[in-house]
């Protein structure tokens, strides 16, 4: 069984920073590759950033630059760096494990977590 749980969200002013934590346990080897979706209300579920056990990254257009992913295998521990946030960047974000191909599609992770809320205001 596998379980992801993330924290680190909260409300913070636009231009502000916040860093998501995800833990992952359980089956290892459901870490070949991790990744951030987000999802606002009304709105479908987008990929953010995604990152493989290689090490290589995939993000966003809309966060490119402003945003950074990271992990710790050793800690099976996934982060997400949001810096200059806006309020558009408002949304549920998600961790998730296990792609069957690399992707910042949903439907290519197969594990996900429950959630942590960012609120940006402006």
């Amino acid at each position: 069984q596998v379980q992801l749980v993330e924290s680190g969200g909260r409300s913070v002013q636009a231009g502000g920073s916040l860093r998501l934590s995800c833990v992952i346990s359980g089956n290892t080897a459901s870490s070949n590759c991790v990744g951030w979706f987000r999802q606002a209300p009304g709105k479908e579920r987008e990929g953010v950033a995604a990152i493989n056990f290689a090490g290589s990254t995939s993000y966003a257009d809309s966060v490119k630059g402003r945003f950074t992913i990271s992990r710790d295998n050793a800690k099976n521990s996934l982060y997400l760096q949001m810096n200059s946030l806006k309020p558009e960047d408002t949304a549920m974000y998600y961790c998730a494990a296990y792609c069957v191909y690399f992707s910042l599609q949903s439907s290519a992770f197969r594990y996900w977590g429950q959630g942590t809320q960012v609120t940006v205001s402006s």
